[in-house]
């Protein structure tokens, strides 16, 4: 089974990070803008559409608030198993680290996945930072 990991610094707070991220239905606005063009729920299911035209069920798994953790699988795609998860770690009142795991078979789709991953790492962290940088904040705070 092929794994990728990947973590990335975001310049801003896990509670931002953490809300866009728990809200399952709108990737495509406040999670990963530009690389998802459209969530849509079905019970316990997103249907997500990506830019290069990709369409993925995904079905979420848990969704861990103490921990800030999201698991999902994708249920209808080119895999045959695919888990993944994302945890934000907080480093400091306006930073933290967002871990995103990803697994899957066949192995010969490892590469393609990993690309999108990165592709999509890229997205999510202009997407959240560009969001908190336009967030009003506390007379004070900076």
């Amino acid at each position: 089974m092929a794994s990728i990991y990947k973590e990335m610094t975001i310049d801003a707070p896990a509670e931002h990070v953490w809300a866009a991220i728990r809200d399952v239905g709108a990737v495509h606005t406040r999670f990963a803008r530009d690389m998802v063009l459209d969530t849509q729920l079905e019970g316990n299911d997103r249907i997500v559409t990506f830019a290069n035209g990709e369409v993925v069920r995904e079905r979420i798994v848990g969704i861990d608030d103490e921990r800030r953790r999201l698991a999902y699988a994708a249920v209808e795609w080119r895999t045959t198993h695919h888990n993944a998860s994302f945890q934000v770690v907080p480093e400091s009142a306006a930073r933290c680290r967002l871990v995103w795991v990803t697994d899957l078979l066949p192995d010969a789709m490892a590469d393609l996945v990993e690309g999108f991953v990165d592709q999509g790492s890229a997205a999510i962290k202009r997407t959240l930072e560009r969001s908190f940088g336009s967030t009003p904040r506390p007379v004070g705070r900076r």
